[in-house]
């Protein structure tokens, strides 16, 4: 499968930071009422989904993006519409492993630049 560009394996400090921007998400997320149902979800190559959490008849695919500053931009802005596609397919490949039919689904990006959580519902 195509990638988004260059593959970069991230170091230690780079995993750290996204480690905690997927905690701060989730825990985002879980004071707006929401249930998380998966975390770092993978399948086969289609790639890895950072946040599924649902609330009610919603269910929300979120995309975490970390940064230690906002020298670059931010988070939000890595999501190309290449990104875009490979979360839908993904996210129609997690509703068919778990059998879930929602009544409506959304997907929100979530940016940690720092500190600060950003969250980008219905994002696209």
């Amino acid at each position: 499968m195509p990638s988004d560009g260059p593959e970069r394996r991230p170091n230690q400090a780079n995993r750290a930071r996204g480690a905690y921007g997927e905690r701060r998400a989730a825990e985002w997320y879980v004071h707006e009422g929401f249930d998380i149902l998966d975390r770092n979800w993978r399948s086969g190559r289609l790639g890895e989904l950072d946040i599924v959490a649902g609330r009610d008849r919603l269910i929300v695919f979120c995309e975490v993006k970390s940064r230690a500053t906002d020298a670059f931009g931010d988070g939000s802005e890595a999501i190309t519409a290449v990104k875009q596609a490979r979360l839908r397919r993904l996210a129609g490949a997690w509703l068919a492993a778990h059998e879930r039919h929602s009544g409506e689904i959304r997907f929100d990006v979530v940016s940690v630049t720092g500190t600060r959580v950003e969250v980008y519902e219905a994002a696209f």
